[in-house]
């Protein structure tokens, strides 16, 4: 029987619209907090710029490759973060000679595939969270409060961690890339309401499904694993955001 995972593309929307939030929500904090800290826009833009460094490099390294694997040429290539026209914040960029709109797209599409891809492996091999997961979707609390340990005492657990952050963190298109997708994903949408109409639609589906569960389930687990992880810090740093903003102040009156 051939079936469209629906089961699969709703648990995929439930953990990319919360982990999109949480992550723009954690960026203002982890900024509110070291602007508290230092009292200087620059400094914690700096700050905020080096705590996300690998994530910056691998989606700025993402665009590089993926032009150059595209026979593109590339200009400037830059982590470090500027501000641009509109009070906007752009943490690095590359620059790419002009092209077709669909290299275009695939460009700037590419950090959202490499991070995909490292977070998955890091979630699988560096933090063991499969299982972890499972149980928490499945709503088994006994063996998720078992494994918590087990996972916290994992080898370079906190590295991993930290690397999952801030490359899930990092991942997303950025406003210039999303204006780059646009017309590739207006043309996806176009190609496959055609192949529906002309009846291939079916004959698709059946090759194809098995391999489109697997792919919508591990965007899912990865856009879940970092839904989690962004959960974790978003509590202590809001809290340690609105103390020392509280400190700072009462002791800039007295």
């Amino acid at each position: 029987m051939i079936h469209f995972p629906v089961r699969e593309g709703i648990w995929l929307f439930l953990t990319l619209v919360p982990f999109l939030l949480a992550q723009r929500i954690l960026h203002r904090e982890i900024q509110l907090l070291f602007y508290s800290i230092t009292k200087s826009q620059e400094i914690a833009l700096g700050l905020f710029s080096l705590l996300f460094l690998p994530g910056i490099l691998l989606h700025e390294l993402s665009h590089y490759l993926f032009a150059r694997l595209l026979g593109v040429q590339t200009g400037k290539f830059s982590v470090f973060p500027k501000r641009i026209p509109g009070g906007k914040l752009q943490m690095g960029f590359v620059e790419t000679a002009h092209t077709d709109w669909i290299r275009t797209g695939l460009i700037g599409a590419a950090p959202l595939l490499t991070g995909i891809l490292a977070v998955g492996l890091i979630a699988v091999y560096g933090l063991a969270l499969e299982p972890f997961l499972q149980a928490l979707s499945a709503g088994n609390f006994h063996e998720l409060i078992k494994g918590i340990p087990t996972l916290l005492n994992a080898p370079d657990f906190w590295i991993w961690f930290y690397l999952a952050f801030v490359i899930s963190s990092t991942m997303l298109p950025s406003e210039t890339d999303r204006s780059a997708l646009l017309p590739l994903m207006g043309l996806t949408i176009i190609l496959v309401g055609l192949i529906i109409l002309s009846g291939f639609g079916s004959l698709l589906l059946q090759t194809f499904s098995y391999q489109l569960q697997k792919a919508i389930e591990k965007a899912a687990f990865v856009f879940a694993t970092s839904l989690l992880i962004h959960l974790i810090l978003l509590l202590p740093l809001s809290l340690m955001r609105f103390l020392l903003s509280r400190i700072f102040s009462s002791y800039v009156s007295r």
